[in-house]
């Protein structure tokens, strides 16, 4: 559909036909004017009887189709496409996963058969992410270092990817919290203050990197970014041992006292994830603390056209000059008498 972003310019079509009545013509005999050769041709005014009507004519109608050329320029025409719907801007969701050695601790079980736990978090942290529509998300992954993996985006999908391709140990065993929270507050302090959010997901301790992460949520709640802290790791597994089956704890390296400390001070909450089910909770719980915007706007998308009728004007005015000058400029051929 055709609209005009500024139909009120279409009043100034009769401007100069009104300006022709009501404005005298000026003395041509006064001293100093501007002198135009061409200037009786333009305006139609007869030369020693050498112009006639219907000359007058044309040269009116051509003026008044560049007139109208050019206002309905003025007044863009645009070609509205029909409603399209794109997502509210929502949260900074910047997401921070633990790849240490551990995390390739088979204590978690999918349908009976023993999973790693970055197995499950992928799982469930994918339908987390897809579930994001209107949120920026981002991704950081920490072992020996913290690194950016994806920036913060509405691409949903190549987060996804990203995270289904990260690898436990991939740039080391250990774990360096505070750097994964100081990397993740970059990606997020230049963001709009409400709804930076930050999740934090391991199964240990920090013993490595350089920030501790307590001076790390000491900035972060300085900056006002909520950070909501996930142990993951069963509380007993039973194992093999020389001594026969035994139970054992494999989370006790978790410092769950550290998760709830940096959680607490960001104003943000530490869940503690012991299986499947329970860390597919806890991202529900996520999304009822920080939901999403759900109605989008939409936006009908437009396409400007007003250069067509000003480019049309254009080529017509100096089609028009030329036809007026052309006559002119030729040689007068002087007739001899005998």
């Amino acid at each position: 559909m055709i609209t005009f972003l500024w139909p009120l310019a279409f009043l100034l079509l009769p401007l100069p036909f009104i300006a022709r009545r009501l404005l005298k013509p000026s003395d041509p005999g006064v001293s100093g004017a501007l002198r135009v050769p061409f200037f009786r041709s333009l305006i139609g005014g007869a030369s020693a009887g050498t112009r006639n009507e219907n000359a007058s004519l044309w040269k009116l109608v051509f003026a008044s189709v560049i007139w109208i050329l050019l206002v309905t320029a003025l007044a863009r025409p645009a070609l509205v496409g029909d409603e399209i719907p794109i997502p509210a801007e929502g949260r900074d969701v910047m997401m921070a996963i633990d790849l240490s050695g551990s995390m390739d601790q088979q204590d978690f079980a999918v349908g009976g058969r023993p999973t790693t736990r970055l197995g499950v978090v992928k799982e469930t942290a994918d339908t987390f992410i897809e579930n994001r529509n209107g949120d920026r998300v981002g991704l950081v992954l920490f072992s020996d270092r913290a690194y950016l993996q994806a920036p913060l985006t509405f691409d949903r999908d190549a987060v996804r990817s990203l995270l289904d391709e990260a690898q436990v140990g991939l740039t080391g065993q250990q774990t360096a919290i505070g750097d994964a929270i100081a990397i993740s507050l970059k990606r997020l302090k230049d963001r709009p203050e409400n709804g930076r959010v930050l999740i934090l997901l391991t199964d240990g301790a920090n013993n490595a990197g350089v920030m501790e992460p307590l001076k790390a949520a000491d900035l972060a709640r300085e900056l006002g970014i909520k950070i909501y802290t996930i142990g993951v790791g069963a509380d007993a597994m039973t194992v093999n041992s020389a001594f026969g089956m035994r139970t054992v704890n494999p989370s006790h390296d978790l410092d769950e006292n550290s998760l709830r400390q940096i959680a607490e001070l960001t104003g943000g909450q530490y869940f503690r994830a012991t299986n499947v089910d329970g860390l597919a909770r806890i991202y529900r719980q996520i999304d009822l603390l920080e939901p999403v915007k759900a109605d989008p706007v939409h936006i009908r998308p437009e396409v400007a056209l007003y250069y067509w009728p000003a480019g049309v004007a254009l080529i017509l005015a100096g089609l028009f000059t030329l036809i007026l000058l052309v006559p002119n400029a030729l040689p007068r051929r002087s007739v001899v008498g005998g």
